[in-house]
């Protein structure tokens, strides 16, 4: 009797991260450090390997060494046991193939994290909305975004997020047991904009690196910025988001740190682009996922389908294409037809 209480005792404060990328391995080092048993999961098992021998990740963030509470592991089912809080650190791109393998695995009561920033292309719908298909609802979803450079998160920087879903009591729980001397978590229920916002921004991530590159100015960077949010509010607005969910840390804060900040993937697609480099030779270069590159042609079906304009989005869609330099597209938007701002 008394080793299945102390069981369920730790049952509530057992985490999994799947995701051994920088921004799972940072948020895996932050559960830890604040008390939770957690095992980083991740399905390259050389890298486990490694960074089971290191403790650290030589990878995404050499410089940070493993709390003691943090075990990694390439098995899903051994990760899973036992877990209360299952958070998803993998590219857009694959999560849904990484849910379909973890949800049988899931204990009942299981709080989903959703740490994913980006749009699914093949059905247009947001992060939660794939984790919530393929578990069939039937556990709580928790999306946790906002400003938030992975390094920094692991160094135990000051850092404040959202949580946002439709279960309060989730939104409690996560906020709960999150927290830290120097992590805050706002609450949210505003799922559509959080997630809409936090998908967008790298999209004006990539112009911001194209205005750096090309030596525009700060006049220029301020009005992409701006209007860029403008831009990011109509779509989760279109979507059934709030406005003023976007003027908050998902949605403006998230957009200032990565326009400016110099740990940005996006914004480093963006420089590159701007120095003439074509896309596919900027991305074979890099180790982590610049997810603006898929999220805009993503958005942009969804413009469509809201009957809305991304004109931003849009005039990148064609730099990745091929179909403009990006002095052209700064250009085209520059001469746009004037009209009220709001």
């Amino acid at each position: 009797m008394f080793a299945m209480r102390d069981r369920a005792a730790q049952a509530a404060h057992r985490a999994a991260v799947l995701g051994a990328g920088s921004w799972g391995t940072a948020l895996a080092i932050h559960l830890s450090g604040v008390g939770h048993d957690v095992v980083l999961w991740g399905r390259d098992r050389e890298l486990i390997d490694e960074m089971a021998a290191r403790r650290a990740n030589p990878t995404y963030l050499p410089d940070l060494n493993f709390p003691e509470l943090l075990t990694v592991s390439a098995d899903m089912a051994a990760a899973l046991d036992h877990v209360r809080y299952l958070v998803i650190a993998v590219p857009s791109h694959g999560l849904r193939a990484v849910m379909q393998q973890a949800a049988p695995l899931l204990p009942p009561g299981a709080i989903l994290v959703s740490a994913t920033k980006g749009l699914e292309a093949s059905s247009l719908e947001r992060m939660s909305q794939v984790m919530i298909d393929v578990t069939g609802g039937r556990h709580p979803v928790v999306v946790l975004s906002g400003p938030s450079f992975a390094a920094e998160v692991g160094r135990g920087l000051p850092t404040a997020l959202v949580a946002a879903s439709v279960d309060a009591d989730a939104v409690k729980s996560v906020q709960d047991e999150f927290r830290g001397h120097a992590f805050r978590l706002y609450g949210s229920d505003d799922v559509v904009g959080v997630e809409i916002g936090a998908a967008l921004k790298n999209v004006i991530a990539i112009a911001a690196g194209i205005v750096q590159s090309m030596g525009l100015g700060h006049n220029a960077m301020s009005a992409l910025i701006t209007r860029g949010l403008a831009e990011i509010s109509r779509l989760a607005f279109a979507m059934g988001g709030r406005r003023e969910t976007l003027s908050g840390l998902s949605g403006l804060g998230d957009l200032v740190l990565t326009c400016t900040g110099e740990l940005s993937r996006n914004r480093k697609v963006g420089i590159e682009l701007g120095r003439g480099r074509s896309l596919d030779e900027i991305l074979s270069g890099m180790k982590m996922v610049a997810e603006g590159v898929r999220t805009t042609s993503v958005a942009l079906q969804l413009a469509v389908r809201h009957g809305i304009e991304l004109p931003i989005a849009a005039q990148m869609q064609d730099v990745f294409d091929g179909r403009k330099a990006p002095r052209v597209a700064a250009a085209e938007l520059m001469g746009r037809p004037q009209r009220n701002e709001h």
